[in-house]
């Protein structure tokens, strides 16, 4: 079995997935009153696909105010691990995305020849990132945007957009374990004076004659 892991210059950390029913705890780290950091530890998670098993384990999110101090815009640094443990793939060619313009495809992932692992957040501006409005928005109700991430984004949110923010990807070209850890991950969010609420999720699609899509979402959390 192969082991893969994918470390940017700002990432690190262990992800593995999506809890289902666990609190989240906040704590405050700085103590100003209106500009305090609030940190957001996320539960674990795991789901298993045809081939994959899929985990998210130490995900934790850092939110902030935003500098331009305007009412619209917020701070949000994300860090976690997810992991593919892929045991089924055939032998595949990594090839051109075949998502339009050179992006990625629906729902940030692209198979472009070679399975493939991709882990990043969903972000929403009065929008309830739960189950169907993830549906809604694969199936057109809902304008999803991805956004390739070096070790900072900036997003611009109008009310009830939501956005797909890919924070890396690995080819899958034969069955081994493939991580994607990151830490530290700037999303800086402007034009949503509401609330806006983030989730994770990580992809993972199996080439061949039995194609398979495999999707882990961690919890929603606000960010003010």
């Amino acid at each position: 079995m192969s082991e893969n892991r994918t470390n940017g210059p700002r990432r690190g950390a262990r992800v593995a997935g999506v809890g289902a029913a666990a609190a989240v705890a906040m704590g405050l780290l700085s103590t100003g009153a209106a500009n305090a950091d609030t940190f957001v530890p996320l539960p674990d998670g795991e789901k298993l696909g045809p081939g994959v098993t899929i985990t998210r384990t130490g995900e934790h999110a850092l939110i902030s105010p935003s500098m331009a101090a305007n009412g619209a815009g917020r701070v949000v640094w994300v860090s976690g691990t997810a992991t593919a443990d892929v045991t089924v793939t055939p032998e595949g060619k990594v090839g051109p995305t075949n998502g339009p313009t050179g992006n990625p495809g629906t729902n940030n992932s692209s198979t472009h020849g070679a399975s493939q692992v991709n882990t990043g957040y969903i972000v929403g501006c009065q929008v309830s990132i739960a189950d169907d409005a993830i549906s809604a928005g694969v199936s057109g109700g809902i304008d999803l945007k991805g956004v390739s991430a070096g070790g900072s984004i900036g997003l611009n949110l109008g009310p009830g957009e939501v956005k797909f923010v890919q924070v890396n990807y690995k080819d899958i070209l034969k069955p081994g374990v493939y991580s994607i850890e990151y830490k530290d991950i700037e999303i800086a969010i402007q034009g949503c004076a509401g609330y806006a609420q983030a989730r994770s999720y990580t992809v993972v699609e199996i080439i061949g004659d039995h194609y398979s899509k495999t999707t882990l979402y961690g919890m929603p959390f606000s960010i003010g």
